[in-house]
């Protein structure tokens, strides 16, 4: 399928939001849906809903379907030109046999969690038999709750012949036991050049005095956190509380300064088209976007300290019926035609890279294919850090104590 065989709805940035898995991050942290999920799971230490202690015994009871249930976001998988098909879900539906019911209901990690936690804490099915779900505190909640099935490797044998090794046993899930990513996206910065006169190359331009009053901050404390440390040469994925005390502070100092305009949502984007921004902590997906509207001056640079990549994963969620469907489905994404039809429409980073000549060559899509922010090298990956994956809801809140005042303030 080309792109110009997409619905007029095509700015996926504004209608699944490129940037919605770094935003609804944020806006968990710092509304009440943090207080909604400490009620749900009884607080720090909630109940452990496992109910399983043999998975290789569940799998090997498990009875062959010939349908599942899959949840994902909204226009996050390919569609005909009228909306109505997924060429990717028919061409599997008639390879296999199983047909799948696909549900756009996930708006944002929070509310959706919020919906099916309860569920799972009581150990009954969600009605979903596979889920996409952001490399957040939700997802790290499901995780140690026990509230997700392991993935039986044997089954999906391509995503070790196909994965990206950005993807392969990332900080919030060693080893792919619960998780397979769906899609990817980098954190760095963009910028105008004819308004800063000058390349972009490092995480010091968001402090640089001559960008005061121009410089866009991310009102996701995970981001924002996340730069900072990388700014001081510390990985997030290996920070300490002390390490995030000493990112704050140069925060405080770059805020008190007068550099930050202000501490954005996705509006970001808005900001840098029409020059209230001239450099922003920004997402790639959006300038792909943004280039792709015609604002060809904006570029995307991964600054020599690193880039921050964050995954959508999909998984089981414990009381699935149709699990062994899902591993089929799992299994047939994990291909280069497959991952390449939907990465044609989606234009995220592709957990395979194999898709990309299948892109070029068989949809003949050169725009997508060549795009370095849907198919990046291996040395902008190679400086693509992991976010911090929080052990406890301690932890949790004591990077929020942390960071939110910066941005609340």
């Amino acid at each position: 399928m080309s792109k110009t065989s997409k619905p007029d709805e095509k700015s996926i940035a504004f209608l699944r939001g490129l940037t919605e898995p770094r935003i609804s991050r944020g806006d968990f942290m710092r509304g009440a849906a943090a207080t909604l999920a400490a009620m749900i799971l009884g607080g720090p230490g909630g109940a452990d809903a496992a109910t399983v202690t043999d998975w290789d015994a569940w799998w090997a009871a498990q009875k062959p379907t010939d349908k599942f249930v899959f949840a994902n976001w909204p226009l996050y998988i390919d569609v005909t030109s009228t909306g109505s098909d997924h060429p990717s879900l028919d061409a599997f539906t008639k390879e296999t046999g199983i047909k799948v019911t696909y549900k756009e209901v996930i708006q944002n990690n929070a509310p959706f969690y919020a919906q099916i936690a309860p569920v799972l804490k009581a150990h009954q099915a969600t009605g979903y038999d596979m889920i996409v779900m952001t490399n957040h505190w939700e997802l790290t909640e499901l995780i140690l709750q026990k509230w997700l099935v392991p993935i039986w490797k044997e089954k999906v044998p391509n995503f070790a012949k196909y994965a990206s090794s950005s993807v392969v046993s990332p900080a919030y899930d060693p080893g792919n036991k619960y998780t397979m990513t769906w899609q990817s996206g980098l954190t760095g910065i963009a910028y105008n050049p004819k308004l800063t006169k000058r390349e972009i190359t490092s995480l010091d331009d968001l402090w640089d005095p001559a960008f005061a009053g121009h410089v866009g901050m991310m009102n996701d404390n995970t981001e924002l956190g996340s730069a900072a440390l990388l700014k001081l040469g510390i990985k997030p994925v290996s920070s300490t509380p002390a390490d995030w005390q000493s990112a704050a502070a140069i925060l405080r100092d770059q805020k008190e300064k007068g550099l930050v305009r202000q501490y954005y949502d996705q509006s970001y984007i808005n900001a840098l088209e029409n020059g209230d921004l001239w450099i922003t902590q920004a997402w790639s997906g959006d300038i792909y976007q943004a280039n792709e509207k015609g604002f060809k001056d904006l570029k995307f640079v991964v600054p020599k300290e690193g880039v921050m990549i964050w995954h959508d994963n999909m998984c089981i969620p414990i009381g699935a019926t149709n699990a062994l469907s899902a591993l089929a489905w799992m299994n047939y994404y994990y291909t280069p035609k497959t991952a390449g039809i939907i990465e044609d429409y989606v234009n995220y980073i592709c957990p395979v890279p194999d898709a990309k000549a299948y892109i070029a060559d068989v949809i003949k899509d050169a725009a997508v294919a060549d795009s370095p922010l849907v198919f990046p090298s291996a040395a902008v990956l190679d400086k693509a850090h992991d976010f911090y994956a929080f052990k406890s809801y301690a932890e949790f809140q004591r990077w929020n104590g942390i960071f939110n005042p910066i941005i609340q303030a």
